[in-house]
């Protein structure tokens, strides 16, 4: 035996006897690593060796009893010393009792040079010969097994572990890097170019700190360099970095090189302290997100381990035919290169395959969920076209294109013998609403009950007033339904009403029911509900679209959707539903005028409403907070509403509309401005949805740049609903947010679905999401923008359940397994 392991047989002998307590050398096991090194060197053993003990060494202190024991045999196996091997793990030791030694007792305890030391008599220190009886968590459970299953990972490093919402190991697994760091290609600062991303090794020269002229406004600056050349730090307000960074501290700093008075500089950079074997690695290493008292390293060092065990034991879900045809990496090359890639090239590879997956789980979601209303049976509706042709013929307007076109997809849907399930998206006032009636006369025609559910009692009441004129009018001999026989059922329907209301759906005297969350309560019955429409449907939980829609026996079903939903997360997060676009308005309609007014030039809008109001027309003022207070730089709409009133418009009338008004209340207000007691409506952003109010024409919208583009457009679709012409006027809080580039976006076009992919590509998709957060939040490496490679992932889905609907054949178990994880509930957003 070679003298460097025979000094590691003799310490880890007696740190068995010790109890694995990290008591058999003077200041713990961790420092052997000061001299062994060397010795084993000296001894001929291998690098690799040499770093994997002095690494599981340095750990030794931060395990649990059991991890210990298991390291020290772990050593014994790649030194192969015989004995070590085959230590006794802790809970095989001699269990006895812990005892207060005796004032000259001496016990044998060496020094970091494997040299015996001699504890003297005196000594109060308690020593047991056995470990602390404790779960046995170092036992392999599989992936899901507890975090503190992984060598190195105690309770206290679990529970800032917790933080990260790292539970298992698989989660661990899963946890991908934020960054690279490249050091296999370093980069010199005298090689920087100005609009670079890149990541420099530098020193820190200097680090200062000044006031701008604003004095609220405080600027740290670090001097680094590399000894090629210097570069500028800076970050503003951030005073912390001046507590961390120190001169002469080496860093690793990635950011976006800007440039200063003709300087290089990189403001608000991400940086990192770099230990020397860091560097020495020349690899790409990985960064990954913290939180407080967790260190990059250690993080590193942990995930690696995780990697190392378990990266080749995940099983392959994806079938060899499109591993192949789609040129793929295989998962477990994939989660190896993800978290420690060798290459570049490796790493696009393992991040393509990855992002693959992703969205082929979500494509597999939402495609069998199609398929499986697919197969339902639904009652067929036919009409002939002189009959639809008549009902067109009798309405006040001529239907556009795009309103023919989904007409003909209603009608061959309601035809098939399968429940329509039908998303209709249109822009704001495209006429949405009159096509869904068409649909709903298609069906009422035959005896049959239909029900429209709106997200508010306005809303509703605008839908009854609408459809009872299109399919109830006593001047038009072939309406399909009689006044009594279309009825409006809200919160405000007394309770004679109600019960009246309730009767005649269940004995099927009632064809069509227009309300809000009313519809869905227990006591309403249907005898035949055949047809329901669901309006602005991301306003509604999946529960209560599924309440309403179990009244019936597979009914149709049509949601419509005022936000338009880019053609990415059409063909993704809604996926399982048909999609039809009305992309036309009515003939007639002018087009808003939007245009961005500096705060300083209010007035001039004040002007324009007042000349409207003269004119006989109405204006919306939209606040983005209810009260002061709420943000002391924000204007608010309560405190406005009074000035407004009181000092710029005290000859005409100004309501108030806020989301902390009871729900009777807002209608109230609501009805009031549609039958003109109001000239101005003050409003936060309860107005977004829904509101007709034709003979508003112009809306100005304060703090504009704190509203998300697709609340912008909303907002502006509540003017510019009739032939007059409207304004939409987007006053930002600050001169400076004038520039805001969703403002721009909004100046430039009246488009929906040009400003929605903008939305969609600034902001992601949270706004169009609605209730469908489950499968899109399992997206952590796929851009749901990326509509090239959803092309590609749908063919693959679409070619699996065509050959396997149900994924029950033996090659496609451990994809329905994986499906079924990736979607935590078998509901999606219509179910």
């Amino acid at each position: 035996m070679q003298r460097s392991t025979e000094k590691l047989y003799k310490i880890f002998k007696l740190e068995s006897e010790f109890g694995y307590t990290n008591k058999a050398v003077v200041g713990g096991l961790e420092k052997l690593t000061d001299t062994w090194v060397g010795e084993a060197r000296a001894d001929g053993l291998s690098e690799d060796d040499i770093q994997k003990v002095t690494a599981a060494l340095n750990e030794y202190p931060s395990m649990d009893i059991q991890g210990r024991g298991h390291t020290l045999r772990e050593i014994g196996h790649i030194l192969d010393i015989p004995g070590i091997k085959y230590l006794e793990s802790p809970n095989q030791t001699e269990q006895k009792p812990v005892r207060e030694e005796p004032p000259y007792a001496s016990d044998k305890i060496m020094d970091s040079q494997g040299h015996n030391k001699t504890e003297h008599r005196g000594s109060t220190r308690k020593r047991s010969n056995s470990p602390v009886p404790i779960p046995d968590e170092a036992s392999p459970a599989g992936i899901k097994a507890p975090v503190t299953s992984v060598r190195g990972i105690g309770q206290k490093q679990s529970q800032l572990l917790a933080k990260l919402d790292l539970h298992t190991v698989e989660d661990m697994l899963y946890y991908f890097p934020r960054r690279y760091d490249d050091y296999s290609e370093l980069k010199l600062i005298k090689d920087l170019k100005y609009g670079e991303e890149v990541t420099v090794l530098a020193y820190v020269k200097s680090i200062t700190t000044f006031n701008t002229r604003n004095k609220n406004r405080k600027i740290i600056q670090a001097i680094v360099s590399d000894d090629t050349g210097s570069i500028q730090l800076m970050w503003f307000n951030q005073e912390y970095h001046l507590r961390y960074l120190r001169k002469n501290m080496f860093l690793s700093i990635s950011g976006k090189v800007e440039q200063y008075m003709g300087r290089h500089v990189m403001y608000h950079p991400d940086y990192e302290q770099v230990e020397k074997d860091q560097l020495n690695t020349k690899r790409i290493v990985p960064v990954y997100a913290l939180t407080a008292r967790l260190s990059q390293k250690w993080l590193r060092r942990m995930i690696f381990n995780v990697v190392n065990e378990w990266a080749a034991k995940i099983p392959e879900f994806m079938t060899e035919y499109i591993l192949e045809d789609a040129d793929l990496m295989d998962l477990s090359s994939a989660l190896k290169e993800i978290h420690f890639p060798e290459t570049v090239p490796d790493l696009k590879k393992a991040r393509y395959r990855l992002a693959f997956d992703e969205i082929f789980l979500l494509q597999l979601g939402v495609l069998k969920q199609k398929y499986e209303w697919s197969i339902q049976k639904g009652h067929p509706y036919e009409v002939d076209d002189e009959w639809l042709v008549s009902r067109i013929t009798n309405l006040d307007f001529s239907l556009t294109h795009a309103q023919m076109r989904v007409l003909s997809e209603f009608r061959k849907d309601l035809n098939s013998g399968q429940p329509m399930n039908r998303l209709l998206q249109g822009d704001v006032g495209s006429g949405k609403t009159v096509v869904a009636a068409l649909a709903v006369s298609i069906v009422v025609k035959y005896g049959a009950q239909g029900a429209v559910m709106a997200p508010t009692s306005i809303l509703a009441e605008q839908h009854y007033a609408s459809l009872k004129r299109q399919l109830a009018n006593h001047e038009d001999e072939g309406a399909v339904l009689k006044e009594d026989q279309i009825r409006l059922l809200i919160g405000d329907t007394s309770a004679k009403e109600r019960e009246e209301i309730l009767s005649g759906l269940a004995d099927g005297s009632i064809k069509l029911v227009i309300g809000t969350h009313a519809l869905i309560e227990d006591p309403v019955v249907f005898e035949n509900l055949q047809i329901v429409i669901v309006d602005e449907q991301h306003r509604f939980g999946v529960a209560q679209r599924a309440a309403l829609r179990d009244k019936g026996e597979n009914p149709h079903l049509i949601v419509m959707t005022a936000t338009p939903i880019p053609r990415s997360l059409a063909l993704t997060i809604y996926g399982d539903l048909d999609v039809s676009v009305m992309d036309e308005m009515p003939p007639g309609r002018q087009p808003v005028e939007t245009h961005i007014v500096y705060p300083t030039e209010r007035e001039r809008v004040y002007t324009l409403i007042r000349s409207q109001v003269k004119n006989g027309h109405q204006a919306f003022i939209i606040y983005p907070l209810v009260e002061q207070g709420d943000n002391e730089e924000s204007k608010a709409a309560v405190e406005e509403q009074e000035r407004l009133q009181q000092e710029i418009f005290p000859d005409l009338k100004v309501g108030l509309l806020h989301g902390r008004l009871h729900p009777d209340e807002k209608d109230g207000v609501m009805r009031k401005f549609r039958d003109r007691e109001y000239d101005i409506l003050v409003s936060t952003s309860v107005v977004e949805v829904g509101v007709d109010i034709p003979n508003a024409t112009v809306m100005v919208i304060e703090g504009a740049n704190r509203f998300g583009l697709a609340q912008l457009h909303q907002f502006r679709g509540r003017v510019g609903r009739s032939s007059d012409k409207s304004y939409c006027i987007l006053i930002p809080e600050t001169s400076e947010a004038a520039e805001n580039e969703r403002l721009l976006a909004m100046e430039s076009t009246n488009d929906g679905f040009v400003l929605a992919e903008h939305d969609l590509n600034q902001r992601g998709p949270g706004e169009f999401l609605g209730t469908r957060q489950s499968g899109y939040t399992n997206l952590r490496l796929a851009n749901i923008t990326d509509i090239h490679l959803i092309e590609i992932v749908q063919r693959y889905a679409h070619q699996v359940l065509e050959n396997d609907p149900t994924l029950s054949a033996n090659e496609h178990q451990l994809m329905r397994d994986a499906m079924e994880k990736f979607w935590p509930t078998a509901e999606g957003d219509i179910s």
